[in-house]
């Protein structure tokens, strides 16, 4: 059976009265790619950063495994969980294979030096993420694409079994964006459990398993399949603006896009 990584009832603010979020409850398990979308300033990035730890609720509790995440060691805890937030800048100057094998510090020896394991699985992981060839490159020369292809690459070298992931294809172009998103599901299928950050909702139609409707209103506005959730009352609800819902042509996975504004109000 896969981890198991949920909320209860988890409550946060970051100024008191002024919620962020209130009551969640979510969970994902191994084995599945969970999508989270919604407006800016839904509380997207705040609710990944209490799933990892990095966050404490207000109220609730956030288990692993029905264990409190608060009483898992923090380095156990990387282990099994990475997270991998919207903007990272290493304070030292790294070529982007040095970036990669950061990610093994999790599994490093007594010591704490990387053996040739460790240089191995770093460089596999570039390979899967198709950034070999940047393996000599100093990461603060590196594309905005580049950089998170490298850096997605490093919590993979860390080889857990939950990936929490902020936007992680924000940066890229739509051949890398799909790349990355089947990379993720084919992940997910060896075990995996992935929560993933994404504006993109047509790309979260199409490679994820459930998704998580967030609203401005610190809540959660629905949670289930693609196609329970990517509904036109549903989105236009969370966004506060009319949304147009259709089948694609070609996979038949929901299709959305806003309504256009010459379009008076009248439905698709």
């Amino acid at each position: 059976m896969g981890r198991r990584l949920e909320s209860h009832s988890v409550s946060f603010a970051y100024v008191p009265e002024s919620p962020v979020l209130a009551d969640v409850d979510v969970g994902v398990t191994g084995g599945e790619v969970m999508g989270v979308i919604g407006p800016n300033g839904s509380g997207k990035s705040t609710l990944l950063r209490l799933l990892c730890g990095f966050l404490r609720p207000a109220r609730g509790a956030v288990l692993l495994d029905g264990q409190p995440l608060s009483a898992i060691r923090s380095r156990e805890r990387a282990r099994i969980l990475a997270f991998l937030p919207q903007t990272v800048t290493p304070a030292f100057a790294l070529t982007a294979f040095e970036v990669v094998l950061l990610g093994r510090y999790p599994r490093l020896g007594p010591l704490g030096a990387p053996a040739g394991r460790d240089r191995e699985i770093a460089l596999r992981c570039m390979r899967e993420t198709e950034t070999d060839g940047l393996r000599y490159r100093d990461f603060g020369t590196l594309s905005g694409g580049e950089r998170q292809r490298v850096l997605l690459a490093s919590i993979l070298a860390q080889e857990p079994d939950l990936l929490l992931l902020d936007e992680p294809t924000a940066a890229l172009d739509i051949n890398h964006q799909a790349g990355i998103f089947a990379l993720l599901r084919g992940l997910a299928r060896n075990g995996y459990g992935v929560v993933v950050v994404t504006h993109d909702l047509n790309v979260a139609g199409q490679f994820c398993d459930r998704l998580v409707l967030m609203s401005a209103r610190a809540r959660i506005v629905a949670q289930g399949t693609p196609r329970q959730v990517l509904t036109r009352d549903l989105l236009t609800e969370a966004y506060e603006s009319p949304i147009v819902v259709t089948e694609h042509p070609i996979t038949g996975t929901p299709l959305v896009w806003p309504e256009p504004a010459s379009a008076g109000g009248a439905k698709p």
